[in-house]
């Protein structure tokens, strides 16, 4: 069993909680960046797993969301956000120097770990994104058109096939289940403009897992954006009937081995 530890650090906006799994002599090193409305709680599946194959892996809960400060959901700078990510690195590093460091990053959390890359790719072995909101998403235009946000909180349904990750959601009281605010979205907005503008990642080997029915972050517009993020070492794995959430879907272990072996061709390479 991982070792699980918590730990308060000084964010850009206010203290952050940070999460990390350890294990005795870690080969490697992974970053997680959680979604919108949740918290890195929520990966402890995922964070088994990888400590099983020898990672140590460590996930801040972002501003505003799970245990870190700020009013709920309220993001105004992406870049804020990035920089906390960066901080959460350096606290891994120093107790781990000389790992390699993967950043897998999750809906939100995928638009985050993109920037993440683009500004400190350099120091990275690799870079995973599920489901990112990246490229061609239209929800932040359709919402801001609107003189106000409605109150539509995520279906539970939308996440996975599996009843038990949607029942979780719906009862997790460290999840929000209220409207999105519109300084978030604006935020989204800019940040998607910035990623599409700032160029590709270079030679960083970029894994992109995907569900096919996700109707949160469809298919097409993200898949434009990867492609767009990839320098040309992009491995492209996308899972009939998935949701959203292929780390919580019915085919999670496929998705699993999928990302062990990515990892194993990178940390071979």
């Amino acid at each position: 069993m991982p070792d699980v530890r918590d730990r308060v650090l000084a964010g850009t906006r206010g203290p952050i909680r940070l999460r990390t799994w350890a294990r005795d002599d870690p080969g490697y090193a992974v970053l997680v960046a959680h979604g919108y409305g949740e918290h890195v709680g929520r990966y402890e599946e995922l964070a088994g797993v990888l400590v099983e194959h020898g990672a140590v892996v460590a996930g801040p809960d972002h501003m505003g969301h799970g245990r870190s400060a700020g009013e709920r959901v309220l993001i105004e700078d992406f870049e804020d956000v990035v920089t906390d990510l960066h901080t959460a690195a350096a606290v891994v590093r120093n107790a781990h120097p000389g790992l390699p460091l993967v950043v897998i990053g999750h809906s939100m959390g995928g638009l985050i770990a993109a920037r993440y890359a683009q500004r400190y790719g350099a120091s990275l072995a690799a870079l995973v994104l599920s489901a990112p909101v990246i490229g061609d998403w239209e929800l932040p235009g359709r919402l801001l058109a609107l003189d106000e946000i409605p109150d539509t909180p995520v279906g539970p349904a939308s996440l996975s096939r599996d009843p038990a990750v949607g029942a979780a959601y719906a009862a997790d009281p460290l999840v929000w289940h209220g409207p999105m605010k519109r300084p978030t979205v604006e935020a989204f907005a800019r940040t998607l403009r910035t990623v599409a503008e700032d160029g590709d990642v270079g030679p960083l080997p970029l894994l992109w897992l995907h569900g096919d029915d996700d109707r949160l972050v469809p298919l097409p517009g993200s898949r434009a954006g990867v492609r767009r993020l990839s320098g040309g070492r992009l491995t492209e794995r996308v899972r009939p009937g998935a949701r959203h959430e292929v780390f919580n879907e019915t085919c999670r272990a496929v998705a699993f081995d999928e990302l062990r072996r990515f990892l194993d061709g990178v940390l071979a390479g």
